[in-house]
């Protein structure tokens, strides 16, 4: 189906009485568009994404939507990333309100999660993503699955994941346009030698999607800013658990990581 042609609708339900989802699939069908999938994306919510080149007919859509009862339109867009996964996964991946480059995640919440990096590997070609988290909370796990479903091969470049790993060269084929680099700045900035952090550095400046681990040292010990990077991601065990983001804090725990 040609991306051109589809659109995501988004509706609340403010009654939620028997019959209403049919109502509002028969309305679609009438007017000839085409529903490709179905789902809701909270308790009050239902996502479509639909398919339809005829404009005409999404403006009589909205306005008949508009005035159906017990339901309140709220998205008729082109879909986003995050339309999509609400669609796949059955609610939003949750972004900060400020800072909309942040997004969060809880332990359980990995299969969203590797959707989400996975997509964002597939189609752009060299963001930087940073990852927060507690200690064994599935960050560089994370990271390998998103790389291979993205079809990317994942290098690790700095790691305690088997062994700590601190590299300070690649093979030819590791520099290849599908390679994805994982770095952890903590192992490279606190434990890494001047030779290996040297090597970072050179290829944070390269053209290829990097993951790195604990973006605050990043930001703390270089010249990278929070400017730099695309995507802050952070993965909790529970909601309310803090993610230490000081340098004291994350010297102290270091060990732990």
């Amino acid at each position: 189906m040609p991306d051109e042609a589809i659109w995501y609708l988004e509706y609340h339900i403010a009654v939620d009485r028997p019959g209403l989802l049919g109502d509002v699939a028969s309305l679609i069908g009438m007017l000839s568009i085409n529903i490709h999938t179905i789902s809701g994306v909270d308790a009050r919510r239902r996502g479509l994404l639909i398919e339809c080149a005829d404009e005409e007919k999404l403006e009589l859509l909205a306005r008949f939507l508009h005035v159906m009862p017990n339901i309140t339109v709220t998205a008729l867009r082109r879909p986003t990333l995050l339309d999509r996964l609400a669609i796949r996964h059955g609610r939003y991946v949750e972004q900060d309100a400020r800072d909309r480059k942040t997004f969060r995640f809880l332990r359980d919440d990995l299969g969203l999660l590797v959707d989400f990096l996975g997509e964002i590997l597939k189609h752009e070609p060299a963001p930087l993503i940073g990852v927060r988290g507690s200690p064994r909370v599935g960050k560089t796990e994370a990271a390998v699955a998103a790389s291979v479903y993205a079809g990317k091969r994942w290098i690790v470049v700095s790691s305690t994941l088997l062994r700590q790993t601190m590299r300070t060269s690649l093979l030819p084929m590791e520099r290849d346009a599908d390679a994805v680099y994982l770095i952890d700045a903590m192992v490279t900035f606190y434990r890494g030698t001047e030779e290996h952090q040297a090597f970072v550095r050179e290829l944070l400046r390269s053209p290829r999607p990097k993951i790195v681990e604990h973006p605050d040292v990043l930001v703390h010990e270089t010249e990278w800013t929070w400017n730099d990077f695309d995507y802050v991601i952070e993965i909790r065990t529970h909601p309310g658990e803090a993610i230490a983001t000081s340098l004291h804090e994350l010297r102290e725990r270091s060990g732990d990581f």
